[in-house]
């Protein structure tokens, strides 16, 4: 039987071939099982709603990028089996934690997710670009309040990689650029919809973005992304950004590459702010 995929599924995997497949060939998936076991995504929701609290007065609940680096308590569940077993039979058994992001749209206000690729904030960063993300959903996340749309297939070689891209209004969006309309438009949309501790995971060069959200319902998820330890990352981008190694043995020889979970990393923070980086 012919398969798209690069790794054999073994037992603990909780993706069967026909998964990996559809994955491999669409650029996402639908996961149809609850992720965590309640009291586990329960646990993780009550921390988030902490956080959440404890945001400084003025700053935006869309904003919540990379908390793991001041946060250690979050590799309970960035580092959680039911994470790696879901991930590991597209990327491998050696898996590095590339970066998390709580996306929170108020149900008032919530800022517009342009059209992008995640791989267009990544480029030059890392080598081989060969990201997926875990999209765990908080609340629950339908099209009337926002949930991400995903367009099937822009992940595929042969595609640009790296569209075009164009300014946006930074106070509607939650990016300041988007894929240009003449990139996009030839593919069709998806929504992923989402009840809470349900996922969808995707490539991070597939094109996807989520419209604004006025509903009067808060849609918030967990954005979780991977890479096999294989993956290099830039030096100069060490200055701002770090990996964690998650699972398995660290396959690019380059211990520099990962730093420890048990600490937290607030010059990491700072030094994101110098840089410019917003998002991923």
């Amino acid at each position: 039987m012919t398969t798209l995929a690069k790794y054999e599924i073994k037992p603990h995997h909780r993706l069967n071939q026909e998964q990996v497949d559809r994955y491999m060939d669409e650029g996402f998936l639908i996961c149809p099982e609850k992720i965590l076991p309640d009291d586990k995504f329960e646990k993780l929701k009550a921390h988030f709603e902490k956080k959440l609290a404890d945001l400084p007065e003025g700053s935006r609940p869309e904003a919540m990028d990379v908390p793991h680096f001041t946060d250690p308590a979050l590799f309970e569940w960035l580092f959680a089996d039911e994470i790696l077993d879901l991930i590991e039979p597209i990327i491998g058994p050696d898996i590095a934690l590339l970066s998390s992001h709580f996306i929170c749209k108020p149900g008032t206000d919530g800022k517009k997710v342009p059209w992008h690729e995640d791989s267009y904030y990544w480029n030059g960063m890392i080598d081989p670009m060969e990201v997926v993300t875990v999209w765990l959903a908080i609340d629950p996340s339908t099209e009337e309040n926002g949930c991400m749309f995903v367009k099937p297939k822009t992940h595929r070689s042969g595609q640009k990689g790296f569209s075009e891209y164009e300014s946006v209004d930074e106070e509607t969006n939650v990016f300041i650029t988007e894929i240009v309309n003449e990139d996009r438009s030839p593919y069709e949309e998806v929504p992923c919809i989402l009840q809470p501790n349900h996922a969808s995971i995707h490539d991070g060069r597939l094109m996807h973005g989520s419209a604004a959200n006025t509903s009067g319902i808060r849609r918030c998820g967990y954005t979780m992304r991977y890479i096999s330890t294989a993956c290099v990352m830039g030096a100069k981008h060490r200055e701002y950004h770090q990996m964690y190694l998650a699972r398995g043995r660290d396959l690019g020889n380059q211990p520099q590459n990962f730093v420890d979970p048990t600490k937290s990393y607030n010059e990491f923070m700072a030094s994101r702010v110098s840089a410019g980086r917003r998002g991923h």
